[in-house]
């Protein structure tokens, strides 16, 4: 495990007066004494603030619905999770010694949290402005990527509405299985629709997020398949 903080926070991207809010933002409850829950608990609420915000000036012709949409995108467990991944974040993490080996370092929803943390120790320690700043960056490249026609409507929207369209029969979604625990449960669906000769499948912490994940994978099959573009 990397416990470099100062390379860390340079990938942060702020230099922090108070070191010991970015340590306090990357323990877990696991690693026992402080850890980084209150700072979650702050961090999830300056996001949905933060990200309402930007969404709100780049995007000044869209509706409350489709706002609140696009915010959904970016404030979901997995988008977090990437822009984890994307920090390496995991390396710097404290975790208590069950997480480590059970892969902790990997999950979702510790990188997710974490992330939450660190926007919280951010705005503790440099205030608002430095914590806009921090989560435009964290969110800029997904930002690129979120063009209102693609991401308006999400992918089970977007695949009942182009069956609709063609008078075909709706897709049927099928819970496959569905492991871990009560507070990190992983759902696996299944997407039958008649146009495909196989299913698609999808995975995630809800069931409705698998049925998301399986319908989108069904729309990219769909647009591969067909000379007909899917909208």
């Amino acid at each position: 495990m990397n416990r470099d903080l100062g390379l860390f926070a340079a990938v942060v991207g702020h230099g922090f007066a108070d070191g010991e809010l970015l340590t306090h933002a990357l323990t877990h409850r696991s690693a026992g004494g402080l850890h980084n829950e209150r700072l979650e608990f702050l961090g999830d609420a300056l996001l949905g603030y933060l990200i309402a915000e930007i969404l709100y000036q780049r995007f000044p012709d869209a509706n409350e619905g489709e706002l609140t949409r696009l915010r959904s995108t970016l404030v979901r467990r997995d988008t977090l999770a990437q822009i984890a991944r994307d920090m390496d974040l995991g390396s710097y993490l404290t975790l208590g010694g069950g997480e480590i080996k059970t892969g902790g370092a990997r999950r979702d929803s510790i990188l997710a949290n974490a992330v939450e943390a660190i926007v919280a120790a951010v705005y503790l320690d440099g205030g608002v402005a430095a914590c806009r700043a921090l989560v435009l960056r964290l969110v800029e490249p997904f930002l690129a990527n979120l063009g209102i026609q693609e991401q308006i409507k999400d992918p089970k929207s977007r695949l009942q509405e182009y069956l609709q369209s063609r008078h075909l029969p709706l897709p049927v979604y099928t819970v496959l299985s569905v492991s871990g625990t009560n507070h990190d449960q992983v759902f696996r669906v299944a997407c039958c629709v008649e146009l495909l000769p196989e299913n698609t499948f999808g995975v995630g912490s809800t069931r409705r997020r698998a049925e998301q994940d399986a319908a989108h994978h069904a729309l990219e099959t769909l647009a591969t398949k067909l000379v007909e573009p899917v909208s």
